[in-house]
């Protein structure tokens, strides 16, 4: 199944689409993207992004103009044959959110230790008010697998433009704040048995995206 997925992704949609909606972001959303040369060109590596919007996939894609940006996404969007089609060409890896799928966490690390950009939402659905909401455990889980470098991204203003709920777009200034990556030493934590401390790793990362946040708030300070 994995190799199906992999093959299933193409690169001249995704960088097509990439370009489309990257004019369509930057007309109704001034968007921008900062920092994004902390991504490193080649190689595995996670994007690890805050979630408040249907918005933040595709602006996420946009923001990483040098490679393509794999994602994960509930299995739900895959029932439309269409849509199917389309998620797979993006490269996305449909995920269930009702029970541990083991399947697409491998998917996953598979695709990052053969040199692909992976995002991830730690928080693992969109936030219902706007403010940070803790990361799931199965992320520190992936990220400690993995054993890859985690770029911590915060995405303002997505949640303005379109919140959980609300059944369209409204115009609102879009940008996407990236920082330094964590190294995977950094992210070797381990509980008081000395066994991998999954939610530490998470509330690492979290922290970071916090920190981008705050930075974002007070560009000045």
């Amino acid at each position: 199944m994995a190799r199906r997925r992999e093959q299933a992704f193409v690169p001249w949609i995704y960088d097509l689409f990439r370009r489309i909606l990257g004019l369509a972001l930057r007309v109704r959303c001034r968007f921008r993207s900062h920092d994004y040369a902390y991504i490193p060109a080649e190689g595995g590596v996670i994007i690890a992004s805050n979630h408040a919007s249907f918005l933040d996939p595709p602006v996420l894609g946009v923001a990483v103009p040098h490679r393509p940006v794999r994602f994960m996404a509930r299995d739900t969007l895959f029932d439309h044959s269409f849509l199917a089609w389309f998620y797979y060409r993006f490269g996305v890896v449909p995920l269930s959110r009702e029970k541990g799928d083991v399947g697409a966490i491998k998917t996953a690390i598979q695709l990052l230790r053969e040199g692909h950009c992976v995002a991830l939402f730690p928080e693992g659905t969109r936030t219902p008010d706007g403010h940070l909401q803790p990361a799931k455990g199965g992320v520190g889980f992936l990220i400690h697998k993995a054993n890859v470098p985690v770029v911590p991204a915060y995405i303002r203003g997505s949640y303005e433009a379109w919140p959980k709920g609300a059944k369209k777009m409204k115009s609102a200034p879009v940008s996407v704040h990236f920082g330094p990556p964590i190294s995977p030493e950094a992210l070797c934590l381990t509980d008081d048995r000395g066994k991998p401390d999954y939610m530490g790793i998470g509330a690492m990362v979290m922290a970071r995206i916090a920190e981008l946040r705050d930075a974002a708030a007070n560009p000045g300070s």
